[in-house]
């Protein structure tokens, strides 16, 4: 199998190296795991792409590969470029240094990587670590995440309905904020949300006198409605969200094209 890896974080980021130890391991010993990821972190830049702008890419190592620009344009640069000629089987984004759960789906870099993948016809998984009091004493805290990272993405691979179509499948997993023996298994999860949690703007003056503005983000650690991705998060659970790019409100459809006529 040929994987092809990306992140919000950077290339440096301790979290990729994690993803690759994943993918290699999913990859087998006669398959390639490739990495296009971004130069600089983009985390927060959703599924922007430097539509303005062109980005250098710069090649590192064998099958390591820089480029100045978002997530969704690491995975267009490794589809159409560094790729073209033997695409890959499946595109891992991640793994992200906090939770891509709730409302932090909507800006995530992470999952804009997988849900580019999705859009260009490729498979594709993003896969973030929540961090909390019960991360921050362990040696690796991304430990749950590389202890059950490749199980998880082995079991959509083999189990999952990856359908296809105009907006195709494509999964989000949170991995919970403890140590890997504490995890207690893996649950499918609808989106949450969080309540009165939202990000917002601190202001703050240079010693020049220059006002500048801080985006400031809310609590993380309150649960969403049970049974939804955050909140399962929180009781010890990995939580795997399918997911599509497709922004319809399809419930209310029908209801406003009968009142518009």
């Amino acid at each position: 199998m040929r994987i092809l890896i990306t992140n919000d974080d950077g290339i440096n980021a301790p979290g990729l190296a994690v993803l690759h130890d994943i993918a290699t391991e999913i990859a087998g010993a006669g398959g390639e795991v490739w990495t296009v990821a971004p130069a600089f972190e983009q985390s927060g830049v959703g599924h922007c792409i430097s539509y303005t702008k062109p980005m250098m890419i710069a090649e590192l190592g064998e099958r390591r590969f820089a480029a100045e620009g978002s997530p969704a344009d690491c995975v267009l640069a490794g589809l159409h470029d560094v790729l073209a000629e033997a695409p890959p089987d499946l595109v891992l984004s991640g793994v992200n240094r906090g939770n891509n759960s709730a409302e932090n789906t909507l800006y995530s870099g992470t999952i804009g990587g997988a849900m580019e993948a999705a859009l260009q016809g490729v498979p594709s998984i993003a896969l973030s670590q929540f961090l909390g009091p019960g991360t921050e004493g362990l040696e690796n805290p991304f430990e749950a995440a590389a202890r059950h990272g490749a199980g998880v993405v082995r079991s959509l691979i083999e189990h999952a309905r990856w359908q296809v179509g105009p907006y195709r499948t494509f999964f989000n997993v949170n991995f919970p904020p403890c140590a890997a023996a504490a995890v207690k298994g893996t649950r499918v999860a609808t989106q949450g949300f969080r309540d009165d949690t939202r990000f917002s703007v601190e202001p703050h003056r240079s010693p020049a006198g220059r006002r500048f503005l801080w985006i400031k983000g809310g609590p993380q650690h309150r649960p969403t409605a049970p049974g939804t991705d955050a909140a399962l998060n929180l009781e010890g659970y990995v939580s795997v969200t399918p997911m599509r790019a497709d922004l319809t409100a399809h419930d209310l459809v029908a209801d406003l094209r009968e009142k518009l006529g």
